[in-house]
């Protein structure tokens, strides 16, 4: 039974990761001609167009990827739940639980992505690697605001650390949640 659920979890947990990369993705107004991108909307496709027919945007928000985002997350949940003999039947704890996972995958995403985009930033500055540039744009919304307040020390940008710190922590805070 362990090996099911673990193949399960795993399975929706990776849906709903495409599917929140694809509205991150969108958020901060990445290039989708990157490989990686248009990996992520293949792979989500099947759910968002048809939504798209029915859920208008509502400003710059696509509603339909994040319609598809909570419903991946909530089927993860429900999915979870019932293979592990919990009951279903009320919606409240489904609902604190996809929340609080959706919280703690945002916040996972971003601090890979952040030590990612530290990594490469070492490894070749200024060069061109597909899935840099995604990262850039996926990470720098997040670090201009810090690097106002905590400025370059000569060559090193310690915006990365700071987030980091903060992601941490805020990674802790939603422990007690669960």
């Amino acid at each position: 039974m362990d090996v099911i659920v673990f193949v399960v979890d795993t399975l929706l947990w990776l849906l709903t990761l495409a599917f929140l990369l694809r509205l991150l993705f969108q958020w901060v107004r990445a290039d989708f001609r990157d490989p990686m991108a248009d990996a992520i909307v293949r792979v989500t496709n099947w759910l968002v167009l048809p939504l798209r027919r029915v859920l208008p945007p509502i400003g710059k928000v696509d509603t339909a990827t994040v319609v598809a985002v909570i419903a991946a997350a909530s089927i993860r949940t429900v999915a979870i739940m019932a293979l592990a003999g919990i009951s279903i039947a009320a919606p409240g704890p489904i609902l604190r639980v996809t929340v609080v996972d959706l919280a703690d995958l945002v916040l996972k995403v971003y601090l890979f992505a952040m030590l990612l985009y530290a990594l490469t930033s070492f490894v070749s500055p200024g060069g061109y690697a597909p899935g840099v540039r995604l990262l850039t744009q996926l990470c720098e919304p997040i670090l201009k605001p810090v690097r106002r307040i905590i400025p370059r020390i000569g060559q090193i940008d310690f915006s990365v650390l700071w987030v980091s710190i903060a992601i941490g922590a805020l990674l802790r805070l939603l422990v007690l949640l669960r």
